[in-house]
C-alpha cells in the first residue's frame, strides 16, 4: 500500500485541472505519460538495487558505494532537506484543509495537531507508520477508484444526464491547443506529483523479505501511474472541456474532482473531497518524516552525519534522528509567520528542484551498479530483480532529470523583465547539492569509486 499510494497527493487532486487547461486534454495525458515513463525507470532502478542490498536509507548508501561518497553525501542531505521542509510544507496545508470546514480556527491549533499524530505514529515503531500509511493510502486510493468509475458512468451517460462522449477531447483547439510548449510545460510541473514513489527504497530495509516484497512494490507502479494519473486525467479531459476558467483554480470548491462528482449528483462533494485531501496531506506528512528520519539515521551510521542520529530506541526507531527532523521541519512552518513568509517561500523553492536531483541520482548509481556487477565477474541471475530495458531506462531517467533541472523556470527568461528573484529561488536546490558535493569531496579528498573496486559484499540486510 506504501507503494501503490506513495505518488498520490494534493496535486492530482487540485493540480489536474490546471494541467489540462494549459496543456490541454492530449496535452496533459502526453505530460503525465513521459514523466510517468521517468518515474517507472527510476522506481526499476531503485528495485534492482533495493532488493539485491536493502538499507535504510538506501540512496545516499548506493551512490556512496557506486559513485562517489561525496556523490553519497550530497544526496543524503538533499534528500533529508527536501522532505524535512515538506514537513512544514503539509503542516501549511493541513491548516488550509480545516479552514475549509472550521474558517475561524487558529492556524497553530491544526498544524500542532497533526504534527503530534504524525510523530506519535512514527515514535511507536515502524509498525505504527506502516500501519497509518496503510489506511491513509487505501482511503486515497478508493477514492480514485470510485472517481474514475463514476467518471466512465458519466462519458456513457448512465449518470449525472446525457452522454458527453469524446466531444471535450477535440473541443476548440483540443486535444493539444498549445502544442508541444504547454506540453513541456506540464511535463515539468507534473514530476512534482510523482514524488515519494522512492520511498519504498527507503522502507526496504525494514520490510519482511526485500528480496520478494520490493519487486512486488516496484512493479506496481507501472499500473499505479496508468490507473491514478493517466486515467484520472483521461476522465477529467472528457468531462470538462480544457476551457473551462474553473481548472485554472487550486481551490477544492472547484477541483475537477468535486465538479465532476456534484454534476454526479453526489451533493456533499466537496467536503468528501476535502476529507480525501486531508488524507493525502496526512500522508505526505507521514512520509516525510518517516523517509528523512531514515537518511539521516543511515547517513549517521556512515559518518555522514553527527553519531547521535544512528541511535535507536528499543523500538528499532531512530529517536534522535526523528526529533531534531520535526523540530526543523516545524521551524521552517514558523518562518512563515514572519516576514510575510519570505523565508518560508524559498525553502518551498528550493525542494521543488530537490526532488528531480535524487531520482537522478538513483539512475546514475544504478548505471554504474549494473557495469560494476557485471565487470567484478557476477552473473545477472544472482540479482533477485532485474531492472527492465537496462541501459534505455537509466539513460532516458538521466536525461528526463536534467532538462526538468535546467527547465524549472524557463518561463521567468522569457519574459521582458526577469524576476532573478524567482530565478534564483527556483534554482536554489543546484547550488545547494553542488556544495555539499564539492565540500565533502575536498574536506574527505574522496574519489570517483573504479567498477572494479565497488564492494558488494557488505552486510545487505541493515
Amino acid at each position: 500500500m506504501i507503494s501503490i499510494g506513495g505518488a498520490i497527493g494534493t496535486g492530482l487532486f487540485l493540480s489536474s485541472g490546471t494541467a489540462i487547461h494549459t496543456a490541454g486534454p492530449g496535452g496533459a495525458l502526453l505530460a503525465y505519460a513521459i514523466v510517468g515513463a521517468m518515474v517507472y525507470f527510476v522506481m526499476t532502478s531503485l528495485g534492482e538495487m533495493a532488493a539485491f542490498m536493502p538499507t535504510s536509507g538506501s540512496f545516499s548508501t548506493y551512490a556512496s558505494k557506486f559513485v562517489d561518497p561525496a556523490f553519497g553525501f550530497a544526496i543524503g542531505w538533499t534528500y533529508w532537506f527536501n522532505w524535512a521542509m515538506t514537513i512544514a510544507a503539509e503542516l501549511t496545508a493541513s491548516t488550509m484543509i480545516m479552514k475549509f470546514w472550521f474558517p475561524d480556527s487558529p492556524s497553530w491549533l491544526w498544524s500542532g495537531a497533526f504534527l503530534t499524530i504524525i510523530f506519535l505514529l512514527n515514535y511507536l515503531s515502524v509498525k505504527g507508520y506502516g500501519e497509518g500509511e496503510y489506511w491513509l493510502s487505501l482511503i486515497k486510493v478508493s477514492a480514485i477508484v470510485i472517481f474514475i468509475v463514476v467518471g466512465i458512468l458519466m462519458i456513457f451517460g448512465i449518470m449525472g444526464g446525457e452522454a458527453v462522449g469524446f466531444k471535450n477531447f477535440t473541443v476548440g483547439d483540443a486535444p493539444f491547443p498549445t502544442g508541444m510548449m504547454g506540453v513541456f510545460i506540464v511535463f515539468i510541473a507534473a514530476g512534482f506529483s510523482f514524488q515519494g514513489t522512492e520511498i519504498v527504497g527507503v522502507a526496504a530495509g525494514e520490510s519482511e523479505d526485500p528480496a520478494k516484497n520490493v519487486p512486488k512494490a516496484v512493479n506496481s507502479v507501472f499500473w499505479r501511474i496508468l490507473l491514478f494519473y493517466v486515467l484520472a486525467i483521461f476522465v477529467i479531459g472528457l468531462l470538462i472541456p480544457y476551457t473551462n476558467p474553473n481548472l485554472q483554480n487550486d481551490s477544492v470548491m472547484v477541483s475537477p474532482f468535486t465538479l465532476i462528482l456534484k454534476k454526479a449528483g453526489i451533493a456533499f462533494a466537496a467536503s468528501l473531497m476535502n476529507a480525501v485531501i486531508l488524507t493525502a496531506v496526512l500522508s505526505a506528512g507521514n512520509s516525510s518524516v518517516y523517509a528523512s528520519t531514515r537518511m539521516l539515521f543511515s547517513m549517521a551510521r556512515e559518518g555522514q552525519a553527527p553519531r547521535i542520529f544512528a541511535k535507536l530506541n528499543k523500538r528499532g526507531v531512530p529517536i534522535a534522528s526523528m526529533i531534531f527532523t520535526c523540530a526543523i521541519g516545524g521551524l521552517a512552518f514558523l518562518a512563515s509567520f514572519f516576514g510575510d513568509g519570505t523565508v518560508y517561500l524559498w525553502l518551498m523553492n528550493a525542494i521543488g528542484i530537490t526532488g528531480f536531483i535524487f531520482w537522478l541520482g538513483i539512475s546514475v548509481s544504478h548505471y554504474r551498479f549494473r557495469k560494476a556487477f557485471l565487470a567484478q565477474g557476477h552473473s545477472l541471475d544472482e540479482l533477485p530483480y532485474r531492472a527492465k530495458w537496462y541501459p534505455i531506462g537509466p539513460i532516458f531517467a538521466i536525461a528526463c532529470g536534467i532538462i526538468v533541472i535546467l527547465a524549472q523556470n524557463f518561463q521567468a527568461f522569457l519574459a521582458d523583465n526577469v524576476d532573478w528573484g524567482s530565478v534564483v529561488a527556483a534554482y536554489l536546490g543546484i547550488p545547494l547539492f553542488i556544495i555539499l558535493l564539492i565540500g565533502y569531496k575536498i574536506f574527505r579528498k574522496t574519489k570517483l569509486v573504479k567498477l572494479e573496486e565497488v564492494d558488494f559484499d557488505f552486510d545487505k540486510k541493515v
